[in-house]
């Protein structure tokens, strides 16, 4: 089994981070790479025109190997989850009548693209909410939202997992319902692909989008995106020039050409080749697969399930883990407990979580240990 990783990260010995799912540490050897790329451009000189190209086919290499993407092609890189769900939308066709499915209350950047695409339309959102009840609640959620799914429906957009609590959303049996309606499925992978194994050849979604700064490990200001068969040849967001056709030969960008670069490389957004960010993010990948993700999920596993058991001998509520990451898990407060004491009582223990809707947002990591995690049980059974 995979062994605490603290040592690869310079979070400060009294701190007890459990937010990842907030923005995650970096890694020191990223922030290396980091520091690198800032001072290459001190002598542009030593970048040379195939620099603005290396790099970014090594990242959509990693990328694809971390989701097991067969092709290289389809991984697009982009600055965030707004912009690879604003490409999608552009090369959707939707009409008066049908609609669009999404988690109530998911991450407003998978949630106003559509709000604004069904408005224009004269389409419909329709947010599925969870049941009332907390008996088998990620269970009857993801029954509702399979109930949703019928022959007017044109996209599904969930996360794998629920920003807020971290509740799972079955993809498989998501995307078999989406494949017999005819409908998309898009899915936004920030708050999971990095911690909780995704196969792209197994769910075989239309689109996966992913902000970098989560659980990829990587740096603000950039993600990536894998598209497939459905936006093969769409149309991008922006026309800039190295998502052309021959944008290699430097000399002969003054004729213009008509083409994109095939597949998802389309999709790039402007100055991709950011000589900062894009090794950053190659090095954080790599060490995601070199870890292998099912090994961090294992690890987040083994790590909460005894604390996860204290709480709830104590009277507070977590999902059944069958319906839910074990990287990343909501706390609902028993009746008796005030939020506002738990985050007084937390920060003063420099234990750092996130609160979100009803839920207290816990997100562990590989650079959390045992002890974090009983700390933050025994604040919280003392209130």
């Amino acid at each position: 089994m995979l062994k605490c990783k603290q040592s690869k990260f310079s979070l400060p010995p009294n701190v007890s981070y459990l937010n990842g799912s907030y923005m995650a540490p970096m890694l020191k050897s990223v922030e290396k790479v980091g520091i690198k790329g800032l001072r290459l451009k001190k002598n542009p000189a030593d970048i040379p025109p195939e620099a603005f190209f290396t790099e970014s086919e090594i990242l959509r290499q990693e990328f694809a190997t971390l989701i097991n993407a067969a092709e290289p092609s389809s991984i697009a890189i982009i600055p965030s989850v707004s912009y690879g769900m604003a490409i999608v939308a552009k090369n959707v066709q939707i009409k008066s009548g049908e609609h669009i499915v999404v988690a109530s209350e998911q991450f407003p950047s998978n949630y106003y693209v559509w709000a604004k695409l069904a408005e224009e339309n004269h389409a419909e959102v329709k947010a599925i909410a969870p049941p009332d009840t907390l008996v088998e609640r990620g269970k009857i959620w993801n029954e509702r939202i399979l109930e949703a799914i019928n022959n007017q429906t044109k996209i599904v957009a969930l996360g794998n997992v629920h920003w807020a609590d971290g509740t799972r959303f079955d993809l498989n049996a998501i995307r078999r319902r989406t494949k017999e309606v005819g409908a998309l499925l898009i899915i936004d992978g920030t708050q999971s692909v990095g911690a909780l194994p995704f196969d792209v050849q197994e769910i075989n979604p239309d689109a996966l989008i992913c902000a970098g700064y989560k659980w990829l490990l990587g740096p603000y200001g950039i993600g990536v995106a894998y598209f497939g068969e459905a936006f093969a040849n769409g149309k991008p967001l922006e026309e800039n020039w190295i998502n052309r056709l021959n944008s290699e030969d430097f000399s002969g960008l003054v004729k213009y050409e008509p083409q994109y670069q095939p597949g998802a490389l389309r999709y790039d957004v402007g100055e991709h080749s950011n000589f900062i960010n894009v090794p950053m993010l190659i090095r954080s990948i790599r060490q995601l697969n070199k870890w292998k993700v099912s090994n961090i999920q294992e690890y987040c596993y083994h790590l909460t399930k005894q604390p996860i058991a204290t709480l709830r001998e104590k009277g507070f509520w977590i999902e059944d883990e069958s319906w839910r990451g074990s990287h990343l898990f909501g706390i609902r407060l028993p009746k008796t407990i005030d939020t506002e004491k738990v985050k007084t009582a937390l920060l003063k223990n420099r234990i750092y979580v996130s609160y979100r809707g009803s839920a207290i947002r816990v997100s562990p990591n590989v650079y959390n240990d045992q002890a974090d995690l009983n700390k933050l049980v025994k604040v919280l059974k003392k209130l």
